[in-house]
């Protein structure tokens, strides 16, 4: 008797945890001049329901150049779909869905070039949940979400590619 193992491997997934700028996150060739973080800290913190915040802070000598921020995310999760007969309590048909969710924002500098950048967050929470058919109750299997990775930017007005980018997925 020939008996196989079947096994799925597990979907690469961000971790929750904070995230923060590494050495290649800047770009200054995409900045004003004198660009400098003044107060604050950029990070960006993963929880542990896989939302994403990012911090606020500011930045300074950017005289009054205006940028745009961005944080994008990709997530997957399980949908059972359930029917109101016979057996209530059991899924009669399941699948997987993804969810690719963006928060932005333009940010304008004052009068001390100084740029403000306001904290970005993003979630899973509003992704289009259903079933194939709409009598059955779609609920997101607990523990399915997965992160699959995240990108988080801040463009200065002018430039091309981001001045700051942090960006996490699992190897």
């Amino acid at each position: 008797m020939l008996v196989l193992g079947l096994s799925a491997s597990p979907a690469l997934a961000v971790t929750p945890g904070t995230y923060t700028p590494t050495s290649d996150s800047f770009n200054s060739a995409n900045a004003p001049g004198s660009s400098h973080l003044t107060s604050g800290t950029i990070q960006c913190v993963v929880n542990a329901d896989k939302s994403i915040d990012c911090s606020p802070y500011v930045l300074g000598g950017v005289g009054h150049t205006n940028a745009d921020v961005s944080l994008s995310a990709h997530y997957t999760a399980i949908i059972d779909c359930f029917n109101h007969g016979t057996n209530p309590n059991n899924a009669v048909e399941s699948h997987q869905t993804s969810f690719s969710p963006t928060s932005s924002t333009t940010v304008t500098s004052s009068k001390n070039g100084q740029l403000s950048v306001p904290r970005e967050t993003t979630s899973f929470s509003g992704a289009p949940v259903g079933c194939p058919n709409p009598n059955w109750t779609p609920m997101v299997r607990p523990g399915s979400v997965t992160l699959l990775d995240f990108t988080y930017t801040l463009t200065f007005a002018g430039f091309s590619s981001p001045y700051i980018t942090i960006t996490a997925s699992d190897p």
